[in-house]
């Protein structure tokens, strides 16, 4: 018996090792990562996801999450869908994710974005930050796991509003392909964010699992991502 009790205490202390191990990776979101804040990476989050080809792009799983990454810290997010895909109401959606070593990970959870080419020439910052806000006010059911390790308050802690950015977009751009245009290419000013991401500092070598869910219960919008992430050597 006592063999028996003392084998039940080690597994439930591995079971507590294991979430404390992962919750390294987390970034605090008020710590600037790289010499920038979650806000502005928010800002580069979009600037990636609007340069980016739809025909290529990872985020309408046209292409592999390597598509347009650069630097020191790659992005990963949820699902954009083309008005004319037949498949537009899945979102539920399993992506594989091979990722080279010392890569850190910023994910949008769920965000909302408006810019001055999505409304018109004249709308202040202040206004698309309230067309924003507006959304994500109404956002519900956000979870986000790494490796089953779950991170809590996410509304609370990891919502951020981008910084006020330029974006560059090819002719075949999202807005165009989501029924918001058609849409030039072009470089574009202002536009904004209001998100919940959250940033992985580089992963150890091997398997690893991100899951994240989202909704808007005012759109009947909701959001279900897994990744399989390969980190290689």
């Amino acid at each position: 018996m006592k063999r028996i009790a003392l084998v039940v205490v080690l597994l439930f202390l591995a079971a507590l090792v294991v979430p404390a191990a992962q919750a390294q990776y987390v970034v605090d979101p008020n710590t600037p990562y790289f010499s920038r804040t979650y806000s502005e990476w928010s800002a580069e989050w979009w600037q990636w996801a609007l340069s980016v080809p739809v025909a290529t792009h990872p985020l309408f799983d046209h292409g592999d999450c390597s598509v347009g990454q650069s630097g020191p810290v790659w992005f990963l997010g949820g699902k954009f869908c083309a008005n004319n895909d037949p498949n537009c109401g899945t979102n539920h959606i399993v992506r594989s994710c091979t990722v080279p070593s010392g890569k850190s990970l910023y994910i949008a959870v769920l965000n909302a974005e408006n810019s001055v080419l999505e409304t018109n020439p004249q709308t202040q910052i202040a206004d698309l930050r309230a067309m924003n806000a507006s959304a994500m006010d109404g956002s519900a059911n956000l979870s986000f796991t790494l490796d089953h390790m779950k991170v809590s308050g996410l509304k609370k802690n990891y919502r951020v509003q981008s910084t006020a950015f330029t974006f560059t977009m090819p002719d075949d751009n999202l807005f165009t392909a989501i029924g918001e245009g058609p849409f030039p290419g072009g470089s574009y000013f202002p536009a904004v964010d209001d998100g919940v991401y959250v940033m992985l500092s580089p992963l150890p070598f091997g398997q690893h699992q991100i899951h994240f869910h989202g909704a808007y219960p005012q759109w009947n919008f909701v959001l279900d991502i897994t990744y399989n992430i390969t980190v290689t050597k």
